[in-house]
C-alpha cells in the first residue's frame, strides 16, 4: 500500500508539472503567433487537450505497472485486463465520467479517487485559463 501511496504522490507532482509547463509554454508562445487573435483560443484548446491526455497516458501505464509489476491489486471487468483498459479506465476516472464498467481491485483503488479528485483540479486550471485566455485575444483586432 505504501508504494501506491508514493506513486500517487508522485503522480500528482509529475501530472501538476506537466500541466504548469504546457500552459506556460503556451503563455509564452501565444502572444508571438502569427494567426488571427481567435484562432489562438484554438491553439490554447488544442494544446490543452494533448496535456490532459499525456496525464491521463501516464497514470493509466502507471496503473498498468502497479497491476502486472508489482501485484497491486487488479482491473476487474467483462473486458478484462490489458495496457488499452487501463488507459481507458484512466480516462474516465481522469474525468469522472465513471461508467462504472471496469472496477480496480485491491491498493490501486487509491490511485483510482487520487486521479479522480487531480483530473478535477487539472481540467478546472485548463477551464479558467481557456476563460482568461478568451477574455485576452477574443476581441483584439487582427
Amino acid at each position: 500500500m505504501l508504494i501506491v501511496a508514493l506513486s500517487c504522490l508522485a503522480l500528482i507532482a509529475l501530472t501538476t508539472l506537466i500541466h504548469y509547463e504546457a500552459l506556460r509554454t503556451l503563455n509564452g508562445a501565444l502572444p508571438r503567433l502569427n494567426i488571427p487573435k481567435r484562432s489562438k483560443l484554438l491553439v490554447v484548446m488544442f494544446s490543452a487537450f494533448v496535456a490532459h491526455a499525456v496525464e491521463i497516458a501516464v497514470y493509466g501505464l502507471t496503473l498498468f505497472l502497479l497491476v502486472t509489476v508489482e501485484g497491486f491489486g487488479n482491473l476487474n471487468g467483462p473486458a478484462g485486463f490489458s495496457l488499452t483498459n487501463c488507459l481507458y479506465f484512466s480516462a474516465e476516472t481522469y474525468t469522472s465520467l465513471g461508467f462504472g464498467d471496469l472496477t480496480p481491485v485491491g491498493p490501486v483503488r487509491l490511485l483510482a479517487g487520487v486521479e479522480a479528485l487531480n483530473g478535477l483540479l487539472l481540467i478546472g486550471w485548463s477551464a479558467s485559463y481557456a476563460y482568461l485566455s478568451m477574455e485576452r485575444f477574443w476581441n483584439m483586432p487582427d
